[in-house]
């Protein structure tokens, strides 16, 4: 007898047939309604698994696509990359759980626009990039911290509007582009480190800095 699915799994059930009706309904309750009808779900389950319709879906959404990253992507192999490689590699693989589902995707930029989304969008987007840190390895725990997601932010959203546009053959342009986004954060953060060096040397030659 197989186990019955959780709650989540129906959301993601739901989630990736709604897809198909995204890009002509938009993320609404209509896109919902139309995904339980193509798998036989009852519209009233469908409703208490997605209180919010078009907006629960899209939340799901971003959970869907992190854990679809997370499939797509051997840690083994990650661990033997360098610190930019590991972030690349999983930049790209979210894209490419996303890539069936491109004009779907055209239509969650539109809808996150909104104010009833915005706050729930910077929430989700902030909860991929620290995950994407944690699994290149991660461990900071001071000022760097936050420096590092934010600049991973500003990497995911550009490449993603970039990749959204792309017809290159196999987004090989979009590729390029993430290497050199992911280029520039590094020379930022190298710049960063050396300033902070030179900021504690300088402190340390300071003959007041000892009367603090």
């Amino acid at each position: 007898m197989s186990a019955r699915p959780s709650r989540e799994e129906q959301r993601d059930r739901l989630l990736e047939a709604a897809l198909a009706h995204v890009p002509f309904d938009g993320w609404s309750r209509r896109s919902l309604v139309a995904a339980a009808a193509d798998l036989g779900i009852d519209q009233g389950l469908a409703r208490r698994l997605f209180p919010r319709g078009g907006d629960d879906l899209l939340a799901q959404l971003e959970r869907w696509a992190d854990r679809r990253m997370l499939t797509q992507v051997d840690t083994d192999a990650l661990a033997a990359m360098r610190i930019r490689e590991r972030i690349g590699r999983l930049v790209r693989a979210r894209l490419e759980a996303l890539a069936p589902h491109r004009e779907a995707m055209r239509r969650a930029v539109a809808a996150r626009l909104l104010p009833s989304n915005a706050l729930a969008g910077a929430a989700s987007l902030w909860r991929t990039v620290d995950l994407m840190w944690s699994l290149a390895g991660d461990k900071a725990d001071d000022y760097s911290y936050y420096s590092k997601r934010s600049l991973l932010a500003a990497v995911w959203t550009s490449t993603f509007l970039f990749w959204l546009e792309d017809r290159s053959d196999d987004h090989r342009d979009s590729w390029a582009f993430l290497d050199r986004r992911i280029g520039d954060v590094m020379q930022i953060g190298a710049l960063r480190a050396r300033v902070g060096d030179a900021l504690r040397s300088l402190g340390r030659l300071n003959p007041l800095a000892s009367q603090r």
